[in-house]
């Protein structure tokens, strides 16, 4: 694989598993310095970091909380020590329980915004005046196809996603004059660890069936688009949400 972000630094958050991790490995084979940051999964992250490592790259893990500001700060303020820059922020920490409408309480609500949105939010914040320092950067943002085609049971986790692709847009234009791109991946049904649950919705197979290309999505799919983001062949890129999905959200509805 060419290694088109040597000498860049990348921060991917909630990357101790699912999309995260594949994205943080596909960062560090294409030659950035990762760090694989996680809030509960200590073991899957530095377990990511020793892959890297003995593929030849470099990656630290770090933990925070991406719904708490505090947190950030500190793992920019360790990033900056380790690194001395950051030019690549992926924003893929999320949380996204399935509640019935009326079942959603205030701290339910809470902790889903605060880690999808405000997270995104105040990572992006942070990061981008590093960014500034280094005459520019690229931040992608994850999001789903949630963001504007859902499902039922999905009211918190679709108000987070609706709101990552706006916040996508206006920031694509706050942070042009600083050589920043922000752009976002739409991922659809993705084979990550919540499939091997016994909840039916999560049935892969079933599911598979009824998007157009036969199957659900893999973290290996949405890799390498954000790849493709983080490097200079998309400079002329912003502002955009780019939908992997298989072609989902050609229906008008999956369940």
């Amino acid at each position: 694989m060419p290694a088109v972000l040597n000498g860049k630094v990348a921060i991917v958050t909630g990357a101790g598993r699912g999309i995260g991790k594949q994205i943080a490995l596909h960062l560090a084979q294409s030659g950035a310095h990762v760090i694989v940051n996680y809030a509960n999964s200590k073991q899957g992250a530095q377990e990511i970091v020793e892959q890297i490592k003995q593929a030849g790259g470099q990656a630290e893990a770090i933990q925070a909380d991406v719904s708490k500001v505090e947190a950030i700060t500190d793992m920019i303020r360790q990033t900056v020590e380790l690194y001395g820059r950051i030019d690549i922020l992926v924003n893929n920490a999320a949380i996204d329980p399935m509640n019935d409408f009326f079942d959603v309480t205030e701290a339910i609500w809470d902790s889903i915004l605060d880690t999808n949105l405000k997270g995104t939010f105040f990572c992006s914040q942070a990061c981008a005046k590093e960014m500034v320092k280094v005459g520019g950067g690229k931040i992608i943002n994850i999001s789903s196809v949630h963001g504007s085609l859902t499902m039922p049971r999905y009211a918190a986790y679709a108000s987070t996603k609706g709101g990552i692709n706006a916040l996508t847009r206006q920031l694509a234009l706050d942070l042009s004059q600083y050589n920043i791109n922000v752009n976002a991946v739409a991922p659809g049904a993705t084979e990550v660890e919540k499939f091997s649950l016994t909840d039916p919705t999560h049935d892969k197979d079933r599911i598979g069936k009824q998007i157009p290309l036969g199957r659900i999505g893999y973290p290996q799919d949405v890799a390498p688009i954000v790849a493709f983001l983080a490097s200079e062949e998309s400079a002329f890129i912003t502002g955009q949400v780019i939908t992997v999905d298989g072609g989902s959200s050609t229906r008008f509805f999956l369940q």
